[in-house]
């Protein structure tokens, strides 16, 4: 089943770059209040046309009575964010889902930088926001193709000037390309927290500059799942579902939530694209190996073989035992 969700009016829409607006929520009922957020946070949209999708909360997480989402008018949407530009309008309730938080902000780090990579800016907004409140070192990188397509360029100008935050501007178009990350994030310190929410190309880049600087704590949020030829998909199996006591077959090309599903279970999921975190599952045993399609988990929570998001992910083995 899907979790419980909220109704929210959509309060107002604001223009904040090329291609991208902002859309505040506000409870549907009057007395009643959204559920708190941590940075990093994102909530999931169930739009009038069926689709689900997934967005960082942008405002402060201080803030009680209003979710603040960023969402970019993407040329390749397969009609998520083109509703949300053409269609979705104040005044409409929708229903969304409770804040969920697969980007963690660990806030007693001795510094976090913030990268930020186009629309990606919406998390670290927020987190941004949250280190300055709390008043602890942080560094920002913001990247983008052109400053007419950087969202929150004025407020967070005017954060920084005033807390006197450092902020490093990168847009392509007058740098004359995209911005070489092991060169910009060099001689940050290696017990500082790194975080990164932006485009694939981006994340993949990010990553392998920490990891050549040896930082080791690098934090990423993907927009989508990582897509992998897997031989796997065809390959099919069996789940055994720990609590139910019950054994679901998934045959090949069929998600084991939509197995799992088809026999009468009813485990929570909402985006079934890997990148919300619904569904993620505990892993009991398993043969063979996960093999993960997911956005969300880390190298390290992939190769511990705890967990795994059953929307997407499969099993090379013959059998796996899910906590279900």
């Amino acid at each position: 089943m899907s979790a419980p969700t909220l109704k929210a009016l959509v309060h107002t829409m604001r223009h904040e770059a090329d291609g991208i607006v902002s859309v505040e929520f506000r409870p549907a009922t009057a007395g009643v209040s959204f559920p708190a957020f941590a940075a990093g946070s994102h909530i999931d949209l169930h739009l009038p046309n069926g689709l689900v999708r997934s967005y960082s909360l942008c405002n402060p997480c201080s803030d009680s009575g209003r979710y603040v989402v960023g969402v970019l008018n993407d040329r390749a949407s397969r009609g998520g964010s083109k509703f949300v530009h053409q269609q979705l309008r104040v005044g409409q309730v929708i229903d969304i889902s409770a804040p969920r938080n697969n980007f963690e902000l660990h806030e007693d780090a001795p510094k976090s930088v913030l990268v930020a990579g186009g629309i990606g800016v919406t998390p670290i907004f927020c987190m941004l926001q949250r280190l300055v409140a709390l008043g602890r070192p942080v560094e920002v990188v913001y990247c983008a193709r052109t400053h007419r397509e950087a969202a929150f360029v004025e407020p967070i100008t005017a954060l920084a000037a005033e807390a006197k935050v450092p902020v490093t501007w990168h847009f392509d178009d007058e740098q004359g390309g995209p911005p070489k990350l092991a060169q910009l994030l060099e001689g940050r310190g290696a017990d500082s927290h790194f975080y990164c929410c932006g485009p694939t190309p981006m994340l993949d880049a990010f990553e392998k500059a920490c990891e050549q600087l040896g930082y080791a704590n690098a934090h990423i949020e993907r927009f989508a799942a990582v897509v992998v030829e897997s031989p796997v998909e065809t390959h099919g199996f069996e789940v055994v579902c720990e609590k139910s006591g019950q054994t679901v077959p998934v045959p090949g090309g069929k998600s084991i939530l939509d197995a799992l599903i088809d026999a009468g279970l009813n485990p929570d999921h909402s985006c079934k694209e890997g990148v919300c975190g619904a569904c993620e599952t505990a892993v009991l045993d398993f043969d063979g190996e996960l093999d993960h399609q997911d956005g969300i988990l880390t190298k390290i929570e992939r190769q511990s073989g705890k967990t795994m998001m059953i929307c997407v992910s499969r099993c090379t083995g013959k059998r796996l035992v899910l906590d279900v």
